[in-house]
């Protein structure tokens, strides 16, 4: 697998990123979806990547700038027909080495609180995430977890 910097100009992330937010739009209460879309993601304070499998987008995932050593994971995503084979962990594994290599001290997360969501937390956990209180202008809410990670 390559994970690389993507632009977000192709065709192929367009598509992927829009069944997402599609996806997240038919979990979660419209006030509770923080999925960015495409042109959401071009801002500067964002950095995204794209997993390739042989050419092939798997998976994606981005960090966005909250100040000069905090940043938020954003836009984890999995092909749905390869979630669950190892790409999100060796996705999550780049971006949190990319993050220290930035200088970010601290990586935050907002991720859904329902059952669809378990593995996600799961996994953020596994990579030494915790729970903590809502970040950036993020509010309480029962459809959300919020984790962060000290890098």
């Amino acid at each position: 697998m390559k994970i690389v910097v993507d632009d977000l100009s192709g065709p192929e992330i367009a598509r992927f990123l829009a069944e997402h937010v599609e996806q997240m739009r038919s979990l979660t209460p419209l006030e509770s979806k923080h999925a960015l879309d495409l042109d959401s993601l071009r801002k500067p304070e964002i950095t995204f990547w794209s997993a390739l499998d042989g050419g092939s987008l798997v998976g994606c995932g981005a960090i966005k700038r909250q100040d000069e050593g905090h940043a938020e994971l954003k836009s984890m995503r999995t092909r749905p027909t390869r979630q669950r084979s190892g790409i999100a962990s060796q996705l999550l594994e780049h971006i949190l080495s990319e993050a220290k290599a930035m200088g970010l001290t601290r990586l935050s997360l907002e991720t859904g609180s329902a059952e669809f969501f378990l593995p996600a937390r799961r996994l953020y956990e596994k990579f030494g995430f915790h729970l903590c209180e809502p970040f950036a202008d993020y509010q309480p809410d029962p459809n959300s977890t919020f984790m962060t990670k000290i890098l």
